[in-house]
């Protein structure tokens, strides 16, 4: 699994918002879906010993995107989820969550992914 690199554990280098150390943690397992594939926030909760949620406010909060690929975390029924504090396709946020995965490679069908692209 390749690093975020510590000197950038924080949003930008001119910014006072650091990545808490559960943040990194959540990155560093976000980083290691490949592209084409999709893993749950419930997934990367267990590994983590937290909640879905924690991982979800984690993600909300990525500063690193697109190197930190969150768009690659969805829920556990494989609807998208939220992207960027949004929630489903309707939304623009949602939209370009969909947009990003299918270009990706992931198939989706009525705003959920194929589970056969579950990492």
């Amino acid at each position: 699994m390749t690093c975020i690199p510590t000197r950038k554990r924080t949003a930008s280098p001119m910014s006072n918002n650091p990545v808490t150390k559960f943040q990194y943690r959540v990155y560093q397992l976000c980083k290691a879906i490949p592209k084409g594939r999709v893993s749950t926030y419930g997934r990367l909760a267990k590994k983590l010993g937290s909640s879905p949620r924690a991982v979800g406010q984690a993600l909300k909060k990525n500063p690193f995107a697109p190197i930190v690929p969150c768009h690659r975390v969805v829920a556990a029924s494989l609807a998208l989820g939220g992207f960027f504090g949004q929630w489903g396709t309707e939304t623009p946020n949602g939209r370009r969550k969909q947009a990003l995965l299918e270009s990706e490679g992931v198939e989706l069908k009525n705003g959920y992914v194929n589970s056969s692209f579950l990492f």
